[in-house]
């Protein structure tokens, strides 16, 4: 056999493993494929061409498992299992850029499924290796990294703490000052996923110089961008008032606001959540906003979303409204109060109601102004339909209980309360009918316009206990009318009329 024949069996052997494991590979980027390549036992075949001579062949190799890993956690676990990750970690720092960034996005697929698969990824030593990935010339190696160390972070407080203890965090830092925009935001991302976890960790990114340079970006053309960008800049924000506040002071007001009305709806749900998660702080961070426009803005973002994004605008609401009656007056005066009752009208998902609820009852809480706003919005019968729906949840129970509850021990606007007389139960009724014992004994105006409803015929038909509350709140009512209109309105009083007639006997 010559030499030629002898060499073609080699090249035979080359192109057939090339041929197959890009067979894999594009076999593996398809769902419907996965249950038979795994069935036929292809983690086991993929490893060795791991250790390939061919780069190629390792490149598309590490991409085929990366798909595989990336589809499921049993086929992630079966990576780790297969001892392939410490070869990954090890080809990170021998490797050319083409293999580095398939390694990276197999750790990454592997580490996204759970706390346990990425707490594996790290225990191989990946980090270290990531990290100095992060400091490659070519963008696409960053990126992978920044992406998987990403992933690795978002778990838990102490995966992200083992990322920040590997030096990652001044490396994400310069990535997202790189022109390339995918790498931008993938760094954006992974210091989003760090610093949520807790004011340390949120800490660490900020004393690395994020929020100068996240801060310069919320203004750009790039709707991905943005949406890290803000998710970033409110996971620092929500933790303290002092992380609020530096986060404030990058001068982020008034131009976010023109992010609320972007055509991407994340980016505008990520504005409307960092607004809210600063407002919560303190009465003078809410004023601020105010000051800005920002409540005005939100409002006009509630009227144009829908279900869970119009969520931060309601809870932002409500947080500016529970600092102070000032800044109540400031969401009632910007018509927040019409817009939250439209989402309590129109939205179906308990949580939504729940948040929108709470968001009223922080508004009427305060002064009997504050309150007629909320009534006069006729939201009032509407919390007390969801507080008594058996479907509802028992946050939103809860919620719409202590709403009302909040609302009508201030609430002196009558015509707004005569509607619950007829369908509230005991707990609830206690409430509207010791509002009417506070206003109708020094308003003989409100005393006959309740005759006329049929309020004080009601009040009548009301079986109260007479050591009750209620029962005094009756007494105190019915002590403002003269004892025969009383008498007329209470039950069974007309029967006793026409049983006299019927004895009467007239003098002829």
């Amino acid at each position: 056999m010559s030499t030629r024949q002898v060499l073609q069996v080699f090249e035979q052997y080359q192109k057939s493993r090339a041929t197959f494991v890009q067979t894999v590979a594009e076999l593996a980027s398809r769902p419907q494929n996965i249950e038979t390549l795994q069935n036929a036992g292809v983690m086991s075949l993929l490893r060795p061409l791991l250790l390939d001579i061919v780069p190629t062949i390792q490149q598309t190799a590490a991409l085929a498992l990366g798909r595989l890993a990336n589809y499921n956690d049993d086929l992630a676990e079966a990576v780790v299992k297969g001892d392939i990750l410490p070869q990954l970690v090890y080809s990170l720092a021998e490797q050319n850029r083409f293999y580095k960034k398939a390694a990276a996005f197999v750790l990454r697929a592997v580490a996204k499924h759970s706390p346990e698969l990425a707490q594996a990824v790290v225990d191989c030593g990946a980090l270290d290796a990531l990290v100095i990935c992060l400091e490659e010339f070519d963008p696409g190696v960053k990126e992978a990294a920044a992406w998987a160390l990403g992933y690795i972070a978002r778990h838990n407080a102490e995966l992200s703490q083992a990322v920040v203890d590997a030096g990652a965090v001044p490396l994400l830092v310069l990535c997202i000052q790189e022109p390339e925009l995918s790498l931008k935001r993938i760094a954006a991302s992974g210091l989003s996923d760090i610093c949520k976890h807790s004011p340390e960790l949120a800490q660490t990114v900020v004393d690395a110089g994020a929020i100068a340079h996240l801060a310069q970006m919320i203004l750009n053309p790039d709707s991905k961008l943005k949406r890290q960008i803000f998710s970033a800049l409110s996971q620092i924000a929500k933790h303290s008032v002092d992380l609020a506040e530096m986060v404030v002071e990058a001068e982020i007001f008034p131009a976010i606001l023109t992010c609320l009305k972007e055509q991407d709806e994340y980016v505008r749900k990520n504005v409307a959540t960092l607004i809210r998660e600063i407002a919560k702080h303190t009465p003078e961070l809410s004023q601020l906003i105010v000051n800005s426009g920002g409540v005005a803005a939100v409002i006009d973002y509630i009227g144009d979303s829908h279900s869970n994004v119009r969520l931060p605008g309601i809870m932002m609401l409500g947080y500016v409204a529970a600092h102070s009656e000032n800044l109540a007056m400031a969401v009632i005066v910007s018509k927040g109060v019409v817009q939250l009752a439209i989402a309590l009208s129109e939205e179906k998902e308990d949580h939504i109601l729940a948040a929108t609820a709470w968001a009223l009852g922080q508004i009427g809480r305060h002064t009997p102004e504050h309150a007629k706003a909320v009534a006069v919005a006729n939201v009032l019968p509407r919390l007390l339909q969801l507080y008594l729906k058996t479907g509802s949840s028992e946050d939103l129970q809860a919620k719409a209980k202590r709403s009302l509850k909040n609302t009508l021990q201030k609430c002196t606007h009558l015509p707004a309360l005569e509607p619950l007389l007829h369908d509230a139960p005991p707990n609830i009724l206690k409430h509207v009918v010791g509002q009417f014992a506070k206003v109708l004994p020094h308003d003989s105006k409100a005393r006959r316009v309740f005759v006329t409803t049929g309020g004080l015929k009601k009040v009548q038909e009301i079986k109260a206990d007479p050591a009750s509350a209620l029962h005094e709140h009756i007494s105190t009512i019915n002590s403002c009318y003269p004892e025969e209109i009383v008498r007329y309105y209470s039950p069974g009083y007309s029967d006793q009329l026409l049983e006299r007639v019927e004895q009467y006997q007239p003098v002829i």
